[in-house]
C-alpha cells in the first residue's frame, strides 16, 4: 500500500475511533441520528456493491484474480461500433504483411452516411503501419477498410478471416459483415469483447498504437495530426495497456480497455452509453468503486486485527 493510502486509512480509523468515542461519552444516540447513520451506512454499502454506471451494458473482468468484478447484460449480443476494429487489426498483423508498403485509399474505401467522416482523402497514400496506427487510434474508417481491401484475397477473404478468428477467441455471440464498424450488424456481447481485448493486449504493436495520445502522417503537402478519440490514454492517472473507442447511432458510445488499477489488470467493457463522456465517466466510476471496495476490505482488515 501506497504512503497517500497509508494515510487515507489513518485518517478513516482515527475518525471512526473519534465517532465511537464521541457516542459513548454521550449517553445513547437520538432517534433521528441513529436512522440518519442507518441511511448514510446503507449508501454506503450501495455505493459499494454497485458502481452506479450509466452505460446500457457493461463487464469488468479482474484478470489478476480471474475474477467478474460487476456485469450487466454481459451476454447480450448488440452493436459495437469501432470496437470492430480491434478484431480488424489483430486478423490484418496476424497476416503478417510488410508494413512499409504503401497502399492508397480508393473510392471503395468511401463509405456514406452519418458516422463515415475521413480525413483520408481518395488517392491519400500511406504505409500499412500508418493506416494501422490511424485505424487504432483515430478510428479512421478508411484507415480500417483499406486495411482489409488490401488483405490477401481481398475483402471477399478478409470477412471469413474475421469471422473466424472472432470464433477462436470464443467469442461465441460475435458476428461481422464488414471492417470498419460503421455496420449496425456487427455485434457482440461484452463478454465477446473481454475475449477480444484480453487477445489483443497481447499484441505490442496494437497495444501501442491503441494508447498513443498522437500521431501525424504527411497527406499531400502537408503533415497532419490526428488524436487518440480516447482522453484517458492522455491523463496520468492511468494506466491502459490496450484500448478501443466506437460510436454509432444504433450503437451508442462505446469504451473497451485493459487497464491497471490498484495492482490489478482489469477488463473494462462499456456499451452503448448515452452522451458524449458518458463512458469515460463510467470508466472513472469503476475506478473510483474498485479504490473504494478495496480501501474497505484493508479497513476491515486491519480493524480484525485489533
Amino acid at each position: 500500500m501506497n504512503r497517500g493510502k497509508t494515510s487515507l486509512l489513518a485518517m478513516y480509523l482515527l475518525f471512526a475511533s473519534a465517532g465511537s468515542h464521541a457516542a459513548n461519552s454521550s449517553g445513547t444516540a437520538s432517534g433521528p441520528v441513529r436512522h440518519h447513520a442507518r441511511a448514510h451506512a446503507h449508501r454506503a454499502s450501495l455505493s459499494l456493491d454497485e458502481p452506479g454506471l450509466r452505460s446500457s451494458a457493461a463487464l469488468v473482468l479482474d484478470e489478476t484474480h480471474s475474477s467478474v468484478l460487476y456485469s450487466r447484460h454481459a451476454d447480450v449480443a448488440m452493436p459495437i461500433a469501432s470496437i470492430t476494429k480491434l478484431l480488424t487489426t489483430l486478423v490484418v498483423e496476424e497476416a503478417r504483411q510488410p508494413m512499409d508498403e504503401v497502399i492508397a485509399i480508393s473510392p471503395e474505401d468511401v463509405a456514406v452516411g452519418k458516422g463515415a467522416f475521413s480525413r483520408l482523402r481518395v488517392g491519400t497514400q500511406l504505409t500499412r503501419g500508418e493506416l494501422f496506427h490511424l485505424a487504432l487510434m483515430s478510428s479512421e474508417n478508411r484507415a480500417a477498410h483499406a486495411l482489409a481491401r488490401n488483405y490477401p484475397g481481398g475483402l471477399k477473404a478478409f470477412m471469413p478471416a474475421m469471422n473466424a478468428k472472432a470464433k477462436a477467441l470464443g467469442m461465441t455471440s460475435a458476428r461481422f459483415v464488414e471492417p470498419t464498424g460503421l455496420s449496425s450488424e456487427n455485434v457482440a456481447s461484452p463478454e465477446d469483447l473481454s475475449k477480444l481485448v484480453m487477445a489483443a493486449s497481447k499484441n505490442p504493436t496494437i497495444r501501442e498504437y491503441s494508447t498513443d495520445p498522437g500521431y501525424e502522417v504527411r497527406i499531400g503537402r502537408r503533415m497532419v495530426a490526428f488524436h487518440n478519440t480516447n482522453s484517458l490514454v492522455s491523463n496520468p492517472a492511468w494506466n491502459i495497456i490496450v484500448q478501443k473507442t466506437g460510436y454509432i447511432t444504433e450503437a451508442g458510445r462505446c469504451l473497451v480497455m485493459q487497464t491497471v488499477i490498484e495492482g490489478r489488470t482489469v477488463v473494462i467493457v462499456l456499451l452503448n452509453s448515452f452522451g458524449t463522456r458518458t463512458r469515460v465517466a463510467d470508466a472513472t466510476r469503476i475506478r473510483k468503486w474498485m479504490e473504494a471496495k478495496l480501501l474497505e476490505s484493508a479497513s476491515s482488515a486491519v480493524a480484525s486485527k485489533t
